[in-house]
């Protein structure tokens, strides 16, 4: 049951980061201040940072909690589930767990558009990879030894590699192209499928 004061708080986080997100689109994000997002959506700096921990949070979300949703999206499909059909199950809750496809569409592009976010993005992406392995590598197979960990690895990093080229060419044609065959098309190049 969501309560008065999470309805407030969702209210509060939309409208900082509708603000931070107008700035950003006016200004660029290197050129905008928190203390330009606070004045401007009401509130205080100490305020904003009770909502978003660093200005790159207004862009790129929790990160922890969305690598946490993907692997924990990942690790409960069926066991029936290919370890490549698992990913992009968690890459769809992913994508569109905290924001509609327009805000998303801004977001990309400003992280794929700003040298130190996308690194940032990066390094959170990897992050997320590492955690992931030991998950595809139990849905790979039982065999121990280090062909399992190559190829949970493998299978990790394309997936990965796909998503990122998928949301980058998305956003360069603005959202025109449907994102999830943008993926698959990515991913059937790479295992010649295409």
């Amino acid at each position: 049951m969501t309560t008065l004061w999470d309805r407030s708080r969702q209210v509060a986080v939309q409208a900082i980061l509708d603000t931070a997100v107008r700035l950003f689109a006016e200004q660029g994000y290197e050129q905008t201040t928190i203390a330009q997002i606070a004045r401007e959506a009401g509130i205080s700096q100490r305020s904003l940072f009770r909502y978003f921990g660093t200005k790159e949070d207004l862009v790129c979300g929790d990160q922890e909690a969305l690598g946490e949703l993907l692997k924990r999206t990942v690790e409960q499909q069926p066991a029936e589930v290919s370890a490549w059909d698992a990913l992009r199950a968690g890459f769809e809750v992913v994508l569109t767990a905290h924001h509609p496809p327009e805000r998303v569409l801004e977001l990309s592009r400003l992280i794929f558009d700003t040298p130190s976010l996308h690194a940032r993005y990066i390094e959170k992406r990897l992050r997320w990879q590492r955690d992931l392995v030991p998950v595809v590598r139990t849905r790979l197979g039982t065999d121990p030894g280090p062909a399992l960990d190559v190829r949970a690895k493998a299978v990790v990093a394309t997936v990965f590699a796909c998503v990122d080229t998928a949301s980058e060419l998305w956003a360069a044609h603005e959202g025109r192209l449907d994102l999830a065959d943008l993926y698959d098309e990515c991913l059937a190049a790479v295992r010649g499928q295409g």
